[in-house]
């Protein structure tokens, strides 16, 4: 347990006072067999994009097991109430909360005077309703806490100001906090918008989420090479769920969104980037199987996908049905070393970076880029947490910024009973917490700075893994 003076550290799973201390298991009590199934809250990605939409829209819409406790939820729903929608929670029972939205016809609600929004540290929040302050019928200011206010906007600026609007940076140039004033109707009719390679995917969906309400749509250009291609297709097959015409050419480097959408009903996917620490989990504990309800090959989140990688690291996959279908992963007595592309994945790259530290050589890790614009620069929090443990993460591979290599040490990362005390910083980043939170099922004695940073995305995750933990006692 943290010593009395260390009040900032809490073991691996006691965020919130009410779980076990999982400390002091050694690798060789890995080995009981089981199964543990565990359903992830919904999608923050699908929640985000949903809960825009039924705001936008006429009439009240439904979202059944959408993400509404965790804390960049909180900041979409307190932003779609101050500007004019109406909202309701009903409880779903294990399915995860409904959700109730009357829209507001398209059109934002600030009374003429404006709104001010603070996100915090939500960026998809944030980029969403950049974009769709378009649609107001008056200026809305954009801020966030001092790491959203380090956090590059630029382009999706400048693809504002192309359609008319008016976008004052009130601080660092490129960076919120931003102030939008919409454009007259006029000139959002034909629009258009290019886009060369970006530094976020979630540009380009802010602006396909609002094309419904334009009055001609919108045509966007995305170019040759895109950002996180999976999270657009995301965008773009959500619209198409809802009943929106969406037309694509040359695979997406083109997409056209018809105008025209109503309200809608729409059963919200767990959250496959909450999974893929449940997926990891059974990679390192080899024994225990451990899986997530709920993500099937029907998934839209590129995410979806990670369990592939952990088989090619020697883990094996099991469908299981019933109710509590999904895939599940025990993991090999070893796992061997991965070459991989996560640029449909990148929330999933800590994952297996940590992962990769347990592995028998060297992995490469390619597709990125993007990491180093999160809620923290992940690439080097990734290099500097993971030398705590001997582990070597090197980057810009061949001169390619968006590939780094994972070395273990010699004789591998030492997961004995007497292995030092470790403390691991969380850079007040969720994805860095949970995936980091994986080494303490094979090495005793680690623990977790600000562990309650879960709450962002996945508030009840440490109580999954102490009943991880617990099946393997």
């Amino acid at each position: 347990m943290a010593d009395a003076g260390t009040s900032s550290l809490e073991p691996l799973t006691k965020p919130l006072e009410e779980l076990a201390d999982p400390l002091g298991i050694p690798v060789a009590r890995i080995g009981r067999t089981g199964r543990v199934m565990a359903r992830p809250p919904g999608s923050k990605s699908l929640t985000n994009r949903a809960l825009l939409l039924a705001g936008l829209a006429e009439g009240e819409s439904v979202l059944r097991g959408a993400l509404t406790e965790a804390d960049d939820a909180q900041r979409m729903l307190a932003a779609l109430d101050a500007l004019g929608a109406k909202v309701s929670i009903e409880d779903g029972g294990t399915a995860g909360p409904t959700v109730r939205v009357t829209g507001v016809s398209g059109r934002w609600k600030t009374g003429g005077a404006g709104a001010e929004l603070f996100l915090n540290n939500a960026g998809t929040a944030t980029r969403f309703l950049a974009g769709a302050a378009v649609l107001a019928d008056g200026p809305i200011t954009i801020d966030g806490n001092d790491r959203m206010r380090q956090r590059p906007i630029a382009e999706l600026i400048e693809s504002l100001r192309g359609l008319g609007a008016k976008v004052e940076e009130l601080g660092e140039p490129g960076c919120p906090p931003i102030r939008v004033t919409p454009p007259p109707e006029e000139r959002l009719r034909g629009a258009e918008v290019i886009f060369g390679t970006t530094q976020s995917s979630q540009f380009i969906s802010a602006l396909l989420l609002s094309a419904p309400w334009m009055p001609e749509g919108l045509t966007v250009d995305l170019g040759d090479e895109i950002t996180s291609a999976s999270y657009v297709h995301m965008t773009v097959e959500l619209l198409q769920r809802i009943g929106v015409t969406v037309r694509t050419s040359e695979g997406l480097r083109v997409v056209q969104v018809l105008p025209g959408a109503g309200s809608f009903e729409l059963d919200v996917e767990p959250d496959a980037s909450g999974a893929t620490y449940l997926w990891g989990a059974g990679a390192l504990l080899g024994g225990v199987e451990v899986g997530a309800i709920g993500i099937d090959e029907h998934c839209t989140q590129g995410d979806a996908d990670f369990p592939d990688l952990l088989a090619r690291m020697g883990a094996t996959l099991n469908a299981v049905g019933g109710d509590e279908a999904g895939v599940a992963v025990r993991g090999p007595g070893e796992l061997r070393p991965v070459m991989a592309d996560m640029s449909d994945m990148p929330d999933a790259a800590v994952t297996l970076g940590v992962l990769a530290a347990f592995a028998s050589g060297t992995s490469v890790i390619r597709g990125v880029r993007t990491l180093r614009v999160k809620e923290t620069d992940r690439i080097d929090a990734l290099r500097n947490e993971l030398a705590k443990l001997g582990v070597t993460v090197d980057t810009d591979v061949n001169d390619d910024p968006g590939t780094m290599t994972i070395t273990p040490p010699d004789g591998g990362v030492d997961c004995s009973i007497n292995a030092s005390r470790v403390e691991f910083d969380t850079y007040d980043d969720h994805r860095m917490a949970m995936a980091l939170s994986l080494v303490g099922l094979r090495r005793p004695n680690v623990f977790i700075k600000d562990p309650a940073c879960v709450a962002k995305t996945y508030p009840r995750y440490f109580a999954e893994l102490a009943r991880i933990i617990e099946a393997t006692r």
